[in-house]
């Protein structure tokens, strides 16, 4: 370990000494859990650590606060996502049954799809869903977005190539 490194650990340290408690609070008023809370806290400072940056003087707080409103977000994001796949998992038979392990990776799965997603143009993202979830023909959704045929031939496109190039990237 170099000095630099020893002096950022010392650092992001101090970082944790003044600000822990006051960074427990606001995430606390977000939370309804003390131990999530206290998981999301010391998340927030690994953030920190493995960012490689520190905070401008004065800044701590307001950077502490951005990447403690990140988390949440992402807490509540997984939650709800794995409340949905919970949700469909109940309405099937019981020989679906999976394993927590099984469940584990689908939730994963799951997340890293609502994350590509998200990045996705608004058209681009319904037209795909439209035509993979709804199966509806690029007519249909042409109508339905509004566009040409020709578009919806280009959202598709644009939304497979995204996928294929994530999928890629996870190899």
């Amino acid at each position: 370990m170099t000095g630099a490194d020893q002096f950022y650990i010392k650092q992001v340290g101090r970082l944790y000494q003044q600000h822990q408690g006051w960074l427990s609070v606001f995430i606390q008023r977000r939370m309804s859990c003390p131990f999530t809370t206290a998981d999301l806290v010391q998340d927030t400072y690994l953030r920190l650590l493995s960012s490689g940056r520190l905070p401008a003087s004065g800044e701590s707080r307001r950077y502490l606060t951005h990447i403690a409103k990140g988390l949440v977000i992402d807490f509540y994001r997984r939650r709800r996502v794995e409340s949905a796949y919970l949700e469909y998992l109940q309405q099937q038979p019981q020989q679906v049954a999976v394993s927590s392990e099984e469940r584990l990776q689908m939730v994963q799965a799951l997340l890293e799809v609502d994350r590509l997603m998200r990045h996705l143009p608004d058209k681009v993202r319904q037209a795909l869903l439209m035509r993979q979830i709804d199966n509806m023909s690029y007519k249909q959704i042409a109508a339905e977005l509004e566009v040409s045929v020709s578009s919806v031939e280009k959202y598709i496109a644009k939304a497979l190539q995204a996928c294929m190039t994530a999928s890629m990237e996870a190899f």
